[in-house]
């Protein structure tokens, strides 16, 4: 399963986690089962909040799960409805994503949680 964790570098396990989903520079997804990394550019990271389309961004990538340190409504919304969960996390790489990830170590993100602006967290 692919894991995709907003970042702000394509340093793969080593990126550090972006703050917010829908506005962060890359996308670094992980296969938790292969290992295998690729990093995406989200070509729309710049929008105003609640409008973001970051399924188009991820377009054929098929992804399981998102892990950030937070998100609007709208994208959990999004995301949920394709079948994608949605996690919060505090680590501050993709390692450390991974490691609480498959440790279980994580508390999904609802709609009820979510970020009403980029400057919630």
């Amino acid at each position: 399963m692919n894991i995709c964790v907003p970042t702000l570098t394509k340093e793969g396990l080593k990126a550090q986690v972006h703050d917010h989903f829908g506005s962060a520079p890359f996308f670094t997804v992980c296969n938790i089962t292969t290992g295998d990394i690729q990093v995406i550019d989200n070509t729309n990271a710049h929008h105003v909040h609640g409008i973001c389309q970051p399924l188009k961004v991820l377009g054929s990538v098929a992804v399981g799960a998102v892990v950030c340190r937070g998100m609007g409504a709208g994208a959990v919304h999004k995301l949920n409805a394709s079948g994608i969960k949605a996690y919060q996390i505090e680590g501050k790489t993709v390692s450390e994503v991974l490691e609480k990830y498959k440790a279980g170590n994580l508390r999904e993100i609802t709609i009820e949680g979510s970020c009403a602006g980029h400057g919630c967290h």
